[in-house]
């Protein structure tokens, strides 16, 4: 048992205990219905800070023996167009969690279009942003990914720099799984629409097509985790004052709680429901394929998720801090 296993088994396993998870650390296979768990490192890429509590399920996470934070990337989104904006934010969030003795990472900004489908309709012809993003999880995944524990990039915004990370050295694939916050469940599987699937449509088929792949597509009201009738419960800490201050601007619409992406890696029974899907060729320009049922598919489905596990699993981290 690695050091790191151990203090998952007993630090984020104590953290959990009475929400009915079960973890054997010992096994070289995924815990859980996912090819992603705790021992994964992990890279966030995303826009806005505000919205959800992505980033603070993370720095929990990956201080308490979860899934490692190697990386933010911080790029911008229609929603979000303001990328200096978007990087102060996350710059807040570190500087928190440092002032509270959590560990860190330095948020990178990342400017890229979307990627353009190019007229021969072949991917190789993709002309790359080249990204400071997609070169971070190129040089990222050199580093710390290995053959049966690669690096996890969960995204909460656009497919693009994940996208043209591949462009800029397709095996890349070898050395990542891409786990996404993203898309709508249907009776067929799930489409890659809105929230996130409709930013960048060539993006999402590059990924789907040529990248392992893990999509999240239910949500849980993120209200819940921190209500006005809890704050006073947070620790008096800078990181608690900062989720304090958060918590009024958390956006009421569920499709926003980015975080589920991030649970369903590192919270053992989080995602409820999951399915193996194949991507479809009917990607247009404003929504990436659909993913229709196939057990035998490539892509990892996840349909349902228990937000109140979530919830007690944030607290329970937040009060160990």
């Amino acid at each position: 048992m690695t050091p790191r296993t151990l203090l998952w088994t007993t630090t984020l396993g104590m953290a959990l205990s009475g929400c009915g998870e079960t973890l054997n650390a010992g096994s070289s296979q995924p815990h859980g219905p996912l090819p992603i768990d705790e021992r994964n490192p992990l890279i966030l890429v995303n826009d806005n800070v505000w919205e959800n509590w992505q980033g603070e399920y993370a720095l929990l996470l990956s201080n308490a023996g979860g899934p490692k934070l190697a990386g933010i990337v911080v790029n911008r989104s229609y929603p979000w167009p303001d990328i200096e904006a978007n990087v102060d934010g996350w710059r807040g969030l570190v500087m928190a969690a440092r002032a509270s003795s959590l560990e860190a990472p330095d948020p990178i900004t990342s400017v890229g279009e979307q990627l353009v489908k190019p007229d021969s309709g072949r991917i190789a012809d993709t002309v790359p942003n080249r990204s400071e993003g997609a070169l971070f999880i190129v040089n990222e995944s050199l580093r710390l990914g290995l053959p049966y524990r690669p690096v996890v990039v969960a995204t909460g915004t656009r497919l693009t720099d994940v996208a043209d990370a591949y462009l800029i050295d397709p095996t890349v694939a070898d050395r990542i799984v891409v786990a996404s916050s993203l898309g709508k469940v249907s009776d067929t599987g799930a489409a890659m629409a809105n929230p996130n699937g409709e930013m960048d449509a060539w993006a999402d088929v590059i990924v789907t097509s040529r990248l392992r792949y893990v999509q999240v597509s239910a949500f849980y009201d993120q209200l819940t985790d921190v209500p006005a009738s809890r704050v006073a419960e947070l620790p008096s800490h800078t990181f608690g004052a900062w989720i304090g201050h958060k918590s009024s601007g958390i956006w009421e619409l569920s499709e926003a709680s980015d975080q589920v992406v991030v649970a369903a890696i590192g919270i053992p029974d989080f995602a409820a429901t999951v399915q193996k899907a194949s991507p479809s060729s009917n990607a247009t320009e404003h929504q990436g394929p659909d993913l229709l049922d196939d057990p035998d598919g490539p892509v990892w489905l996840v349909r349902e998720v228990d937000g109140a596990l979530a919830t007690a699993a944030f607290w329970r981290l937040l009060k160990q801090q």
